[in-house]
């Protein structure tokens, strides 16, 4: 059985850019890993994948194409969509076809999401979320006071702070130099999800 100090280079060069991409939440498929490495085909990928699972370097999830995952950690990695962008700041339109998975280690979020938009603006800066975040959303039609949410206004999605009053909904911005949205009676409203945490891409 080889290990990571015996394996041939091509085969080692092939683990670690497996397990840099495993880290950063991105699972590969065959046909990545021989663009990747020019490789003519994706047998030759498969080949070093399997021989990599065999010595329990990677392993593979059965029935999946993109099933990989590092030894060790007894995590099942959660596949979530990118499905769009989402304003912080005035809000943007949500569906431009994103079409992008990532697998990411769910212990990370709170409560666990259903899918990832991109952040498009800076009026959440003070929360940490900046423009590019990738905010992972639980789908919920309600929230409590305080809480961060993808709203739709208007049909349109934006990334706020909720203040609920008795007779208003605001959406506050968590960046002074953007002012809230303050929801009217009427208007076409409707909270989305909640805001279960980041990942930040590059």
């Amino acid at each position: 059985m080889d290990t990571d100090d015996t394996l041939p280079p091509q085969r080692a060069a092939v683990l670690a850019f497996l397990r840099r991409e495993l880290a950063a939440g991105r699972a590969p498929s065959l046909a990545e890993v021989a663009a990747a490495f020019g490789f003519a085909s994706r047998n030759a990928a498969h080949k070093h994948v399997q021989a990599l699972v065999a010595d329990g370097l990677l392993e593979q999830l059965p029935g999946r194409k993109r099933g990989l995952r590092l030894p060790g950690g007894g995590v099942e990695l959660l596949p979530l969509q990118v499905l769009g962008r989402v304003a912080a700041g005035v809000p943007v339109g949500a569906d431009i076809g994103l079409d992008r998975q990532l697998w990411l280690d769910p212990r990370v979020f709170s409560p666990r999401p259903d899918y990832l938009l991109q952040v498009e603006g800076d009026s959440m800066i003070d929360d940490g979320i900046l423009d590019g975040d990738l905010v992972a959303v639980r789908r919920s039609a309600d929230a409590r006071d305080g809480q961060t949410v993808v709203a739709r206004v208007d049909g349109e999605l934006t990334i706020k702070r909720l203040q609920r009053e008795r007779r208003r909904v605001r959406l506050l911005p968590r960046n002074p130099a953007h002012a809230p949205i303050e929801v009217h009676p009427g208007q076409d409203f409707a909270i989305e999800g909640v805001y279960c945490g980041l990942v930040r891409q590059g």
